[in-house]
C-alpha cells in the first residue's frame, strides 16, 4: 500500500520521521490504524508501532485527543481560537483559547485567511474576536506556524469595560472595574458624561485613553447603563454582561413559543398507564426527565429489571431553522445563578409544554432498558411516547419514603413505584463497581439566599441514594442512546472526556510525592488508577487536597462530532441526551434518534450534520462560559456577605500555588482569597513547583497546597467578588525545600524574626 508523500509500507517499522510526515500531510482523522493501514503494518510491527507511537507522546513529537493524533505541541484541523494582533501586513492572527503555556510552550500563532470577495453579509472577524478556525501547517520559515480559515465569527470583541458607578452630587463619578484583574483600578467620569446612569448602577464606559498622564485614574464616558445594582438579587447581572450572555429573547422567538400546541397522541406510543415519576431538587422549576423500573417477567432474566427513563420531548416544539432553535444554540445551555436562572429556552416551552407536570399528558423521548441481576444492560428501546407523571417528588422526599418516612404523596407509591426504582439501581450499582469510573470525593456547595437576596447561609448538601439513583439512571440513558446512533451510522454529538496528558500525570506524580504517596502507573491508564491513589488517603488530612489534584489532572469535558470516549466514567461511547430543556447538545441528540428511528419529520436535517463539528465547538465554550459566569456570581455574593466582617479570622485550605502568592479556601463558606507573598512573614518566599509550595528561602518554612490554615480577612471588594487575606499561621519545613533546601534552619537573626512574626500572629488572633 501506498501511503501519503509517496512513502512505501511494508513490514518494516516507519522512521519517527515518516510517521511525522504522514500524520502531518494525511487529510481527516489519524490514529493508529491509520497509520498501520498507510505502512501496511501487521500482527507484531503494530504492537511495535504502538509502543513507538507512546514513545512519542513521552517526547513531546505528537498529541493525543482520543484516538486522533496531531503533531506535537500542534493544532487539530479545527479550533477554537482568539484574534490577538495584526502582522507587519495588517493581517490577523490568532492564537488557540485551549491552549496550556505551563505544559506545552508558547501557544502557537495562525495567520487568518480572509476572502478577497466577502460574500454579502458574512461576518468579518476583527482584534479580539473568538472564531473557529479550520487551520493548517505552513512552510514558511520566521512566520506564524499555521494558518487558518475562519468557519464561524463566535463572539464580537467586547470593547467596552464593565463597572459600578458612583455617582458624585455635583455631577459625574467614578466606575469601580468589576474585572478582579482591574482591582484597584478606577474611571473618572464627568459631569455630562454619566448619560442616564445613577449611583449603584452597572454601566459600561469606554475609556477616553488608555491611560492617564500622572498615573492616576483614566477619563472615560459612561456607553451604557445596564442596571441597578444596589440589591443583591442583581449580582448576577455582572456575570451575565461581562461575559455577553444573552439573557432576554426576541419577541419572535417568544411569539413562537407561545404559539406552539400540546402534543397529542398522533405518532407516538399511549405509554400514560406507566407511573412514572420526577425526582428532582425541592427548587426545581422544571422537570425534564422522569423514571420508573419493574422486575423483569422474563423467566430467562431472573433478578433483572426493566428501567424506563422519559425525558421531555424538546425536538417537537424546537424546529431546526426556527428562532427558538436559532436562539437556544446561541446560548448552548441554561445558566444557573443563586438567585436566577437564564434558562436556554422560554418558559412556554421548559417551565410548561415541555415540564413532565403530575397528571398532566406530555410528549417524550422514552428508553426502555433491560437490565440482568449483574447490573449490566441486556438492551434497549427508543420510544416516542405520550405520558403522564404519576407523581412530582424531591430527593428528599423520596428518600424520606425508602428511610420508612413516607408522606401522603409517597405513600401510595411506596410498594410499587419507589422500592421497585430502589432495587433495580442496587443491581444497576453492581455494574457501576465493576465498571469503576473516577470516584472523586468534592462535595459542593450551595448558596442559600434571605428573601432581599443577601446570603443567608451556605451549606453542602447531604448526597443522597436518590441523587445517584437519578445520576446512575441517567448516565445509562446517555450510553444507550449513544449506541443506538452509532448502530444506525447517525451523526450525534458526543460528550467526550480524555485521559490526563502525559505533562499533568507527571506534575500530579511530583505532587504526591511530596505527601509521601508514590504514584506507579502500569499498563493502561484507566480511572481506577486513581481510585486506588484516592484510596490511601480516606479518612486522613490529605484526602481534600488529594481529591482537588487529581481533579486538576483531569482533562476537561466538552462535546465532539467524533467518539474520543469517556475518560472519567469510564466508558467508550456516551452522550448527553437527558436534559434537551437546557442543553442544545441533548436537543441534537433527540433529533438524531428521531431522524435514525423514523419517529418522525422533525428529526436531524440533512444541512445540520456538515455543521455538527462547528456546533459542537460553539456549546463547548457556551458551557465554558457559563460555568464562569456562575462561578463568578458566586464569588461576589460571597465578598458581599464577608465585607462587614473585616479583621475577623478564619480557617481554610490553601487552594492554590502561584509565584506571586496563595489562594486559601474557607471552611466556612468555600470562598476563596489570595494572599500576596510579600506579606507573609519576613522572609523571601520563592515558588516550588514540584512541592507545590512558596518556600522561605532562610527559613525553609514552607507553605504547600492542601496546608491547613487560619487567616485574617483584611480587604473585600465585593464588586470584583475578591478576598485578600493574612496569612496566621506559621508554615512547616519540608525536607529538601527551600534556599537551604531544608537542611537547617536559618540564623539566630531570622530565629529572632519568626518569634516576633509567632507573637504579632496570637495578637491578632486574639
Amino acid at each position: 500500500m501506498k501511503a501519503s508523500g509517496d512513502i512505501r509500507g511494508g513490514d518494516k517499522l516507519p522512521s519517527r520521521e515518516d510517521v511525522l510526515a504522514f500524520v502531518r500531510n494525511e487529510k481527516g482523522k489519524v490514529g493508529k490504524r491509520e497509520i498501520a493501514r498507510a505502512f501496511d503494518l501487521k500482527g507484531e510491527a503494530r504492537i511495535a508501532l504502538k509502543r513507538m507511537l507512546r514513545e512519542m507522546e513521552d517526547d513531546g513529537l505528537l498529541d493525543r485527543h482520543g484516538k486522533t493524533l496531531h503533531k506535537g505541541g500542534g493544532l487539530p484541523p479545527m479550533v477554537l481560537c482568539d484574534i490577538v494582533a495584526r502582522d507587519r501586513d495588517g493581517d490577523l492572527l490568532a492564537v488557540p483559547v485551549e491552549w496550556d503555556e505551563a505544559a506545552q510552550g508558547r501557544a502557537p500563532r495562525v495567520a487568518i485567511r480572509m476572502p478577497r470577495r466577502p460574500r454579502p453579509g458574512q461576518p468579518v472577524p476583527g482584534l479580539q474576536d473568538r472564531v473557529l478556525v479550520r487551520v493548517e501547517e505552513t512552510d514558511e520559515e520566521g512566520g506564524p506556524a499555521y494558518q487558518g480559515r475562519v468557519v464561524k465569527l463566535l463572539e464580537r470583541a467586547r470593547v467596552q469595560v464593565l463597572g459600578i458607578f458612583k455617582a458624585r452630587r455635583e455631577g459625574g463619578g467614578r466606575v469601580l472595574p468589576v474585572d478582579k484583574k482591574a482591582l484597584g483600578r478606577e474611571f473618572l467620569i464627568a459631569p455630562g458624561d454619566e448619560g442616564e446612569a445613577e449611583d449603584g448602577d452597572l454601566v459600561s464606559v469606554t475609556p477616553r485613553s488608555s491611560h492617564s498622564r500622572a498615573g492616576g485614574p483614566v477619563m472615560a464616558r459612561i456607553k451604557e447603563r445596564l442596571g441597578s445594582l444596589n440589591s443583591e438579587k442583581a449580582i448576577s447581572l455582572v456575570a451575565i454582561h461581562a461575559h455577553g450572555i444573552p439573557d432576554r429573547f426576541a419577541a419572535t422567538t417568544l411569539a413562537e413559543a407561545e404559539a406552539a400546541k400540546p402534543a397529542t397522541l398522533k405518532g407516538r406510543e399511549d405509554m400514560r398507564a406507566l407511573p412514572l415519576v420526577t425526582i428532582d431538587p425541592a427548587d426545581a422549576k422544571d422537570h425534564d426527565d422522569a423514571v420508573h423500573a419493574a422486575p423483569d417477567d422474563d423467566p430467562k432474566n431472573k433478578g433483572g429489571y426493566v428501567v424506563t427513563v422519559a425525558i421531555a420531548d424538546v425536538a417537537a416544539y424546537v424546529h431546526t431553522g426556527s428562532h427558538l432553535d436559532r436562539e437556544a444554540l446561541e446560548r448552548g445551555n441554561s445558566v444557573y445563578f443563586p438567585d436566577r436562572v437564564v434558562p436556554m429556552l422560554p418558559e412556554r416551552i421548559s417551565n410548561d409544554l415541555c415540564s413532565l407536570r403530575p397528571n398532566e399528558d406530555r410528549a417524550a423521548l422514552a428508553v426502555r432498558m433491560v437490565l440482568g441481576a449483574d447490573g449490566q444492560k441486556r438492551r434497549h428501546t427508543f420510544h416516542r411516547i405520550l405520558m403522564r407523571s404519576a407523581a412530582k417528588l424531591s430527593y428528599q422526599q423520596a428518600q424520606a419514603a425508602i428511610d420508612g418516612r413516607p408522606d401522603e404523596t409517597t405513600e401510595p407509591l411506596l410498594a410499587d413505584v419507589l422500592r421497585p426504582l430502589w432495587d433495580a439501581y442496587h443491581c444497576a450499582h453492581k455494574a457501576r463497581q465493576e465498571r469503576a469510573p473516577l470516584a472523586l470525593e468534592l462535595p459542593e456547595r450551595k448558596i442559600l439566599l434571605k428573601p432581599d437576596g443577601t446570603v443567608d447561609r451556605v451549606i453542602v448538601p447531604e448526597r443522597l441514594d436518590a441523587h445517584k439513583l437519578i445520576e446512575e439512571f441517567m448516565i445509562l440513558a446517555n450510553v444507550a442512546a449513544a449506541e443506538e446512533l452509532e448502530g444506525h451510522r447517525t451523526p450525534l454529538l458526543y460528550r467526550v472526556h480524555d485521559e490526563p496528558s502525559v505533562e499533568k500525570l507527571r506534575t500530579l506524580g511530583e505532587v504526591l510525592a511530596s505527601v509521601g504517596i508514590k504514584m506507579t502507573l502500569q499498563g493502561a491508564l484507566r480511572p481506577e488508577f486513581f481510585n486506588r491513589i484516592l484510596a490511601k488517603v480516606v479518612d486522613t488530612e490529605h484526602a481534600p487536597f488529594v481529591n482537588e489534584i487529581v481533579l486538576r489532572s483531569q482533562a476537561q469535558a466538552q462535546y465532539a462530532h467524533e467518539n474520543l470516549g469517556h475518560f472519567g466514567l469510564n466508558l467508550r461511547r456516551y452522550a448527553h441526551f437527558t436534559s434537551p430543556i437546557r442543553r442544545y447538545a441533548d436537543l441534537i441528540v433527540h433529533r438524531a434518534l428521531v431522524r435514525a428511528l423514523k419517529l418522525g419529520s422533525d428529526g436531524l436535517a440533512d444541512a445540520t450534520i456538515p455543521d455538527l463539528p462547528e456546533i459542537a465547538a460553539a456549546i463547548s465554550a457556551a458551557e465554558r462560559r457559563a460555568m464562569a459566569a456562575e462561578r463568578e456570581t458566586v464569588d461576589r455574593l460571597i465578598a458581599h456577605h464577608l465585607a462587614d466582617r473585616i479583621g475577623a479570622t478564619f480557617d481554610g485550605r490553601i487552594s492554590g500555588v502561584t509565584r506571586s502568592g496563595l489562594f486559601v479556601k474557607l471552611f466556612e463558606t468555600g470562598a476563596d482569597g489570595f494572599i500576596p507573598a510579600s506579606t507573609i512573614g519576613a522572609d523571601y518566599y520563592a515558588h516550588d513547583e514540584s512541592l507545590q509550595a512558596l518556600v522561605g528561602q532562610s527559613t525553609g518554612e514552607s507553605y504547600r497546597l492542601g496546608d491547613v490554615v487560619s487567616v485574617k480577612l483584611v480587604e473585600a471588594a465585593p464588586v470584583a467578588g475578591a478576598l485578600r487575606f493574612e496569612m496566621l499561621s506559621d508554615g512547616r519545613v519540608i525536607p529538601g525545600a527551600g534556599g537551604k533546601r531544608g537542611r537547617r534552619r536559618a540564623g539566630g537573626a531570622a530565629r529572632g524574626e519568626r518569634q516576633e512574626r509567632a507573637k504579632v500572629r496570637k495578637r491578632s488572633k486574639r
